[in-house]
């Protein structure tokens, strides 16, 4: 190959890879502005509760999962950092880091890949760490059992356990609404590499979204042993899913007196 013929390829490619992150950041850009027009707009977001998550140090936001979509993540750590000033890391699903626009865009935001060990780091850091320990199962519920919450992951209980931190529960409520699951199109995920993909509205209906943040609940004394240590956070995840399980069925009757 010629020098000459080299120079033109290296060029290119530096001119492909730069057309790749302008195209990049025009669409992480547009997606920021939507979000925040759902969010005040579209949705009418109201938020309840933001003195309940600590103005500093370690705390673990557990909330529920709904929506066909998965939007309630992006929507939870947009309005959390636009509020609280404080970076929220958010443990998002591996898949969600390969779409495109979305995953650079979660990313930047704080996203990080579910992993336990992560999230310790970050909270023995003194950072704030947001779940949703339901995890995909809680995208895939029908709408007839929409805000029913599928069972925990018991991972933030052990972190919450071994740093000490205060768990946060979190309600989102709108968003099975918005974007109700009817079914979903195995044949169209295996074709994108995804874990599904929803047959819902191709758009975010406008509902109404109220998130409410409750009252801290602090952790029991971590026990030494590794059996103890597991019943501890086998518990502690069983009594945190039964208090935003309440928290749910309470937030969604305020939410609708609010529509009304």
């Amino acid at each position: 190959m010629s020098e000459s013929l080299a120079d033109v390829i290296e060029v290119a490619g530096n001119e492909l890879r730069f057309l790749r992150r302008m195209i990049g950041d025009v669409g992480e850009n547009v997606w920021e502005r939507l979000l925040e027009w759902l969010i005040d707009d579209w949705f009418r977001l109201d938020v309840l509760g933001l003195e309940n998550i600590p103005a500093d140090g370690p705390a673990v936001l557990v909330a529920n999962h709904s929506g066909a979509w998965g939007l309630d993540a992006f929507v939870l750590q947009k309005i959390l950092v636009r509020s609280l000033r404080r970076s929220l890391h958010v443990l998002a699903a591996p898949f969600v880091f390969r779409i495109p626009v979305l995953g650079p865009h979660a990313a930047k935001m704080g996203a990080v890949p579910v992993d336990q060990r992560a999230a310790m780091r970050r909270l023995a850091e003194g950072g704030l760490v947001a779940v949703f320990p339901e995890g995909l199962s809680g995208l895939e519920k029908p709408f007839r059992e929409r805000y029913r919450l599928q069972p925990f992951n018991p991972g933030f209980a052990v972190a919450a356990l071994h740093t000490g931190a205060p768990i946060v529960p979190v309600t989102v409520i709108g968003a099975e609404e918005s974007s109700p699951r009817i079914g979903e199109v195995p044949a169209l995920a295996k074709f994108l590499d995804l874990p599904y993909f929803p047959l819902t509205s191709p758009f975010p209906l406008p509902a109404k979204w109220l998130i409410t943040i409750g009252e801290p609940i602090a952790p029991p004394e971590r026990p030494r042993g590794f059996g103890e240590r597991a019943e501890a956070a086998r518990r502690l995840c069983a009594d945190v899913q039964s208090a935003l399980q309440d928290m749910v069925e309470r937030e969604r009757e305020r939410r609708d007196s609010l529509v009304r």
